[in-house]
């Protein structure tokens, strides 16, 4: 897991979270200095989507990464994360040795998504180191096999015809009598057998919290007859001076609709019009990643707009949106109940059923989504605690932070969205700073516990609570070596590359070598969020390419591919059940086309999937530097198959 450190809470971002970055030439994956045309890749289309003039491609350029490497000696192994000559002596790469038991329930809703139609967005794990077996995948420890004596200097001896009958005799009843255990076990049913292997990786229940072919299914997103994918539409990003959050992109049945400046905007879902504007007194500067049912949103916007007088304006107005008609239904600031007249500064903001919910370093408040009216603001404590901020979706938790900012204690609590009373507690151990709630239900949280991820992710372990009683059912030690997931150490509802369901929480391990010549890969593995045990799913990425997560659909798991250099990214569904793979969706690989949808660092982007329709966008926009100005840099680029 890799993040750069992250700037304090509403201070003048330093660079800032999801600035546009330098990509390499060529996008994710592409050799250094490449030359113009690509790398042998075929004749670019006479109607290019982003202009660039077809090019004759010249030979491949030596060396760089993702480029083929210059010839050497064979290689004397499999490549990294495959199985070796000989078996492991311990579980796979990256998966628990040990977790204690007990279970939750479904999953939460995605970015962008109405809670109950696609639930949480796709943004990892225990101990174990491995011994030559594939990367991140689970298997139950092995014995060494028997290695027979080298024979002596007289060669090896030959059986003698009467040892010949006799063990052939041997294995003809073995034989025989495996097979009638094997049928009266299985019944012939070759799905049951499956079960059983997947209740035997620690997995239990029924249904979305169920093994086998119990798991997966439900979702709406199909294959469609014809899943090559065109180019929507790319939007250019707006002219700014500083660093400027743009985070924020729902859709809708009617809109795609991504945070601009001072602005949340409408566009049609394929062609990238716009069908309106919702404009703000100041920039955005928080977005829930859920809407209601009827397409509602929350943000919290600054109070007035940047000028040379004041670059930073408080981020202290929450407001409702309505993305049907493209209305901002009511906005408002709160002051703390300890007096005066100076309104609280938010950091984020969430959304769960009716309620807004909004926090930050000076506390939490909450409001009715449709009229406004508060349900709870900022309450003086005697014991110095404040709600850091909430986790949304189908339930409503919140990380409270107690102590002092040397001493700090953390507590989770799942709360009354109408009342914020809570309804069960759980105190995080020691050498816990920060906290991120990844689902609220089932109730999952990541943390960096005694800042041991070394990585900048966020995360050490992942917390697994029953959220009736406040019990911890199962904590996963998460290895920043071995996993791609991540999380904003400052905010609370900021996890990326991840998606829970099925009682599972869904990780992609870091990128690895392939098998192939050149270019590195990675795969989706889960872990039982009752037993924090690893399961038998594995999904491969694919050599060159590497995948994350991107929400859940039903019981089924809507992940992106990000492409080598000469392809485009992909979209797959990945069965719960079976863990097959079915490719939704598959971009051009045209060069100009793919460096635009390159162009984005998925960590600081947001990636929204639905019937056909994929949109990428960035969080963070900023002036363009001298060197960049002939680039082009984009808000959003979408690609359709519909």
């Amino acid at each position: 897991m890799t993040q750069p450190p992250q700037p304090p809470p509403n201070d003048p971002p330093q660079g800032g979270f999801g600035a546009p970055q330098d990509p390499p030439p060529g996008g994710f994956g592409a050799p250094q200095d490449p030359p113009p045309g690509g790398f042998g890749a075929p004749t670019p289309p006479p109607a290019d989507p982003f202009g660039k003039q077809p090019a004759t491609p010249p030979p491949p350029a030596p060396g760089g990464y993702g480029s083929p490497p210059p010839a050497g000696p064979p290689q004397q192994q499999p490549g990294y994360g495959y199985p070796q000559d000989q078996p492991p002596t311990q579980p796979g790469y990256g998966f628990p040795q040990q977790a204690p038991p007990q279970g939750g329930p479904q999953q939460p809703s995605g970015y962008g998504f109405p809670p109950g139609q696609a639930p949480q967005q796709g943004y990892g794990f225990p101990p174990g180191q491995p011994t030559q077996q594939g990367y991140g995948y689970p298997t139950a420890p092995m014995q060494q096999p028997y290695q027979p004596p080298q024979p002596g200097g007289n060669g090896p001896k030959k059986f003698s015809t009467q040892s010949q009958i006799i063990v052939a005799a041997v294995v003809a009843v073995a034989l025989i009598i495996g097979g009638g255990v094997w049928f009266a076990s299985s019944g012939g049913d070759g799905d049951k057998k499956k079960d059983e292997a997947s209740t035997s990786a620690g997995t239990t229940g029924e249904n979305k919290g169920g093994s086998g072919s119990s798991l997966g299914g439900g979702g709406k997103e199909k294959a469609p007859a014809n899943i090559k994918a065109q180019v929507g539409f790319q939007l250019p990003q707006p002219k700014v001076t500083d660093v400027t959050t743009v985070a924020g992109s729902w859709l809708t049945d009617k809109a795609y609709v991504k945070t601009g400046v001072n602005e949340v905007v409408g566009y049609d879902l394929a062609k990238g019009t716009k069908l309106w504007s919702i404009p703000l007194d100041g920039q955005l500067c928080a977005a829930s990643r859920y809407m209601s049912k009827d397409f509602k949103t929350a943000v919290a916007f600054e109070e007035g707009k940047r000028s040379a007088a004041n670059k930073y304006p408080t981020c202290n107005q929450v407001g409702a949106l309505d993305l049907n008609t493209g209305k901002l239904l009511w906005s408002k600031s709160v002051t703390a109940s300890t007096g005066g007249d100076r309104p609280v500064r938010f950091d984020e903001i969430t959304l769960s059923g009716t309620t807004i919910a909004a926090g930050g370093t000076e506390g939490g408040a909450a409001f009715d989504l449709n009229t406004g009216a508060e349900r709870w603001k900022p309450k003086v404590s005697t014991d110095g605690c404040y709600d850091k901020g909430y986790g949304g979706g189908e339930a409503l938790a919140v990380v409270r932070k107690c102590g002092t900012y040397d001493d700090p204690q953390l507590v989770i609590q799942a709360l009354n969205p109408t009342t914020g009373a809570p309804l069960s507690s759980y105190k995080m151990p020691p050498g816990v700073d920060y906290a991120s709630i990844v689902s609220t239900k089932p109730l999952v949280v990541a943390a960096d516990v005694g800042d041991t991820a070394g990585d900048g992710s966020g995360i050490s372990d992942f917390f697994s609570i029953d959220a009736s009683s406040g019990k911890l059912l199962t904590r996963i030690a998460a290895d920043g070596e071995k996993y791609a997931a991540s999380c904003r150490a400052t905010k609370v509802e900021s996890c990326q590359h991840l998606a829970v369901g099925n009682n599972r929480i869904y990780v992609p391990t870091e990128e690895h070598e392939g098998t192939g010549e050149y270019g590195n890969t990675n795969e989706i593995v889960s872990f039982d969020l009752t037993t924090g045990k690893p399961t038998s799913d594995r999904a491969d990425a694919g050599d060159r390419y590497s995948m994350f997560p991107v929400r859940m659909d039903g019981g089924n798991i809507i992940a992106y591919k990000e492409p080598p250099y000469d392809k485009g990214g992909q979209v797959v569904s990945i069965d719960g059940g079976t863990f097959k793979q079915t490719v939704l969706m598959d971009n051009p690989g045209d060069e100009s086309v793919r460096d635009a949808e390159t162009s984005f660092s998925s960590d600081y982007a947001e990636y929204i999937y639905g019937n056909g329709k994929l949109y990428i966008s960035e969080t963070m926009v900023s002036k363009p530097r001298e060197s960049s100005l002939d680039d082009k840099e984009y808000l959003v680029v979408s690609f359709s198959t519909s």
